[in-house]
């Protein structure tokens, strides 16, 4: 007999410790015309249709330079309010979405109104803080997590997690600690590379959960394809750390989004062991950096593979 209960929420599925997978993308630019951004939704709808995913993620864009003052590999140009984009565009998905907030982009009034009329049965969110501390922002995330917890404390709020961070300073499982505290229930990872190092990342905060007799929230990692060496430069642009054997497979090769493809896959399987092992409830993103068609496809190909994985 098939199984006829109901499909369980991404909500639940975060406070069960279920393994969800997830597909992130960004919103259309901000100039996009409404015709042509329904256009756009109307195609994500198209190519996730045969996929199992239990959410999307609608990132929030702004602008990082002051964080790394590298030229930007793909020009920053200002997108969609992700909320505005899904409430707008993206009535024909009927299952939940994590909204994130670049909570400096906002003043509070504004925060404000979001978080009264959100609809926190499938609506979920991530703040996310300053990209520098030089950086002039309208709101602090300390104040958002504030507004937050006096106005819509139901809202499921996610953070976000940085192996690099980590690997450069040691405390990043401390950090998400400190958010757990404050009332954060799951994570979402940057785009995962370094395998080993987000290993022990994951190890680190298990067993520092263990120590303060807390319960470890589920950590959400995102993967990503790369189809191009422009696309490479833009990972690690962005802060990933790319193992240098990989990056010089990924420039060499003839066929990177091949080769990487068939890496985020390796990846899922070492990291679905290693968290099932450890007792760590997890999930996967996938996402495409690029707006080429074809890195696009190949992450949305991604994210049914790893729901093969994890059946």
């Amino acid at each position: 007999m098939s199984d006829t209960s109901p499909r369980p929420s991404l909500r639940q599925l975060i406070e069960t410790g279920g393994e969800p997978v997830l597909v992130g993308i960004t919103p259309p630019r901000r100039s996009t015309e409404p015709e042509q951004a329904a256009e756009i939704a109307g195609r994500t709808l198209e190519r996730l249709a045969a996929v199992d995913v239990d959410g999307l993620i609608l990132y929030d864009i702004d602008d990082e330079s002051d964080r790394n003052p590298e030229q930007r590999p793909f020009p920053y140009l200002p997108t969609m309010d992700p909320a505005t984009f899904h409430d707008t565009h993206l009535a024909g998905w009927d299952r939940s979405v994590i909204v994130y907030r670049c909570v400096g982009k906002y003043p509070e009034a504004d925060l404000a109104d979001w978080l009264r009329s959100v609809d926190t049965d499938r609506v979920l969110s991530v703040f996310v803080g300053a990209s520098s501390g030089d950086k002039p922002v309208h709101t602090h995330l300390g104040q958002a997590h504030e507004l937050r917890r006096e106005i819509r404390s139901e809202l499921t709020l996610g953070a976000v997690s940085i192996t690099e961070r980590y690997t450069r300073r040691g405390d990043e499982h401390l950090r998400m600690l400190d958010k757990q505290e404050r009332g954060v229930a799951f994570f979402i990872s940057q785009v995962v590379y370094d395998v080993g190092a987000t290993k022990s990342m994951l190890s680190d905060y298990f067993y520092a959960c263990r120590e303060r007799g807390v319960a470890p929230r589920p950590v959400i990692l995102t993967l990503s394809v790369c189809g191009s060496v422009k696309t490479l430069e833009f990972l690690q642009w962005l802060g990933v750390d790319v193992p240098r054997w990989l990056e010089n497979t990924l420039r060499h090769t003839e066929d990177p989004l091949t080769e990487s493809y068939e890496q985020c896959v390796s990846n899922a399987r070492e990291l679905i062991a290693f968290c099932r092992r450890l007792g760590l409830p997890f999930g996967f993103n996938v996402e495409s950096v690029s707006s080429r068609k074809v890195e696009i496809e190949a992450s949305v190909a991604l994210a049914a593979e790893i729901r093969r994985l994890l059946s």
